[in-house]
């Protein structure tokens, strides 16, 4: 998916203002109209300058980046306000401080809120962008949405590394030794699990021939959120894709997913992708129109045997 029309969410904070750079450079790399809006710290009142401090950010990012640029005059107060313009939008960049009070341990952060009521992938930005991503890592569990999460990557950042990461779950261990199973036996399913995995990332990357000398690949063990982010800090990519399947509030309370916890705990930007993903309705014929050619793809023949013990596979983006 190329975004063809992008949203920058900001709260004038340092990281409102790195979301409308990162925003502007994705536009400009893309071809992209950029859209700017402002959304005000719950229980704060927005700055009286709040839409002329906008439309100056639009004025200054269309002359420096050449694209056209909207500041959207309506100030938006909830994340409910952000909604009619997120569902004309192929991409949200997401810039706003953490809400620090007692009432976001039980609703959450706002962009969780947004996360969970929008079907459009947001681009949590952290870090201060001065050049156009030269690395990614893309979290992947082996199914359709992760070829998706993967092509998405590649159409977001043409021109950089791409890594595909897959941590194997550790939880079926847990099972094994509480039915007291040895560790010998324990070891061994370890190592049938690791060369699945294994497998089944050669048979994913092989798959994208054209860019196969541009494609890494990894295979961690152990928590998923925590591995992600360990492996993008051992890698130094500039970006986390990762998916997300839908969930409610109340889900997201007693199980947290992967995406929420890459999203709370990592310094550097996240672009989540829900599952039901849709694009914008404006992109509908544009998508037709790129599918309708027939692709090229090189995979291996023979599917690998999967281990016979409890499933092996971590499943990024759960509940």
């Amino acid at each position: 998916m190329t975004p063809h029309s992008v949203l920058a969410v900001t709260d004038f904070s340092p990281l409102g203002n790195n979301a409308l750079a990162r925003a502007a450079l994705l536009s400009a790399e893309h071809g992209a109209t950029l859209k700017l809006v402002y959304l005000a710290y719950p229980g704060e009142a927005p700055p009286e300058d709040a839409s002329t401090r906008l439309a100056h950010h639009a004025l200054q990012l269309s002359q420096r980046h050449g694209v056209p640029v909207r500041a959207v005059s309506r100030l938006a107060f909830t994340v409910r306000d952000l909604l009619p313009q997120v569902g004309s939008a192929d991409l949200v960049v997401w810039g706003t401080a953490a809400v620090r009070s007692l009432r976001t341990f039980f609703t959450g952060q706002p962009v969780e809120e947004l996360l969970r009521t929008t079907k459009r992938p947001v681009l949590v930005v952290r870090r201060a962008a001065t050049h156009d991503y030269r690395s990614l890592i893309v979290a992947v569990d082996f199914t359709q949405a992760s070829r998706g999460l993967v092509e998405l990557g590649f159409a977001l950042s043409p021109s950089a590394q791409v890594e595909l990461f897959h941590a194997i779950s550790s939880a079926n261990e847990g099972k094994l030794r509480y039915a007291e199973v040895s560790n010998r036996a324990i070891k061994a399913y370890r190592s049938e699990c690791r060369r699945y995995a294994q497998d089944r990332m050669l048979r994913l990357t092989d798959s994208y021939d054209s860019r196969r000398n541009r494609v890494l690949s990894a295979v961690g063990h152990g928590d998923a959120a925590r591995q992600t982010i360990v492996q993008q800090q051992n890698s130094g990519a500039e970006l986390i894709v990762v998916g997300r399947r839908p969930s409610s509030r109340l889900s997201d309370l007693f199980f947290e997913s992967t995406a929420n916890r890459i999203v709370s705990y990592s310094d550097t930007d996240v672009l989540v992708v829900p599952h039901d993903y849709e694009p914008a309705p404006s992109a509908c014929a544009v998508k037709r129109i790129s599918t309708a050619g027939s692709e090229v793809r090189r995979v291996r023949a023979g599917a690998p045997n999967p281990p016979r013990l409890p499933n092996p596979a971590a499943v990024f983006g759960g509940p």
